[in-house]
């Protein structure tokens, strides 16, 4: 179980960053607003994750005019996406080691 807690980095192994790593990984690009609906939190909070992932590497953003309103949406790196991938092997192999008990 120390595997768990030293494999992945403190940046990416956190509750609501997960989170957000997770519906990035599944939708490809996601507007801030979205993520104010689907994580449910404030937008101070929201910021300060996608921050900490912006500032890894981890995702980026782009700002955009849609219908005349700027909007900001945010997608997964490469580098995200790979030890996003990582992640979820690390689960995996987990998930089978425990049924092999």
């Amino acid at each position: 179980m120390d595997k768990l807690y030293t494999q992945f980095d403190n940046v990416f192994f956190e509750k609501s960053r997960l989170s957000i790593m997770t519906i990035l990984y599944k939708e490809r690009v996601v507007s801030f607003n979205r993520f104010k609906k689907l994580l449910a939190s404030t937008d101070g909070a929201i910021y300060t994750h996608l921050k900490k992932l912006i500032d890894s590497n981890y995702i980026s953003y782009k700002k955009e005019i849609v219908n005349n309103s700027a909007q900001t949406n945010y997608n997964i790196t490469s580098t995200g996406k790979k030890i996003f991938k990582d992640y979820l092997k690390f689960i995996e192999e987990m998930i089978l080691e425990d049924g092999k008990k």
